[in-house]
């Protein structure tokens, strides 16, 4: 409740605000209510993008040797339930994104020869066409496309920027 009552909170000072995270299932001794709780929070706070796995005892921590261990079929069970529904809430997010102008700092070049490769301020990787020469610099690009989990964009020219 109290996790609940931040978010709402800044989402009231930032309507823009996104949130991310990241999720642990199958920890020794998470019941099935546990598991519905997480999942409430996850529709409740709705993640622009998450991280998730399944848990993984670490040798000589008390939780490697607990009698409550979930069996590896429930844990994977768990983390595709987890796993798909965070996938559906980042996709539904980059998806609001198509048409919008975001600035976008470039990091790395592409897997295609002429592209590269930057992220929004919400942590989105985008791809353009561009050259290298554009590394480090932030320009602002209009979003064309959320394919999958990137998003595509046309790079603002000053002179277009003018235009509009």
């Amino acid at each position: 409740d109290d996790y609940r009552r931040t978010i709402d909170a800044l989402r009231q000072a930032r309507s823009d605000m996104t949130f991310s995270s990241d999720f642990i299932v199958g920890y020794p001794g998470e019941s099935d209510a546990d598991f519905t709780d997480t999942m409430r929070l996850i529709e409740d706070v709705q993640f622009a993008q998450a991280y998730s796995f399944a848990y993984s005892a670490r040798p000589g921590t008390p939780a490697s040797t607990s009698p409550d261990a979930l069996s590896h079929e429930e844990k994977m069970q768990r983390l595709h339930v987890l796993q798909a529904r965070l996938l559906q809430q980042q996709r539904t997010f980059n998806q609001q994104m198509v048409g919008q102008t975001l600035p976008v700092l470039f990091e790395k070049p592409g897997k295609q020869a002429g592209q590269m490769v930057g992220k929004t301020p919400y942590h989105q990787f985008v791809h353009v066409e561009a050259t290298d020469h554009l590394l480090g610099s932030t320009m602002a690009v209009t979003i064309t496309a959320a394919p999958g989990n990137t998003l595509t964009g046309t790079i603002i020219t000053s002179n277009q920027a003018h235009a509009a």
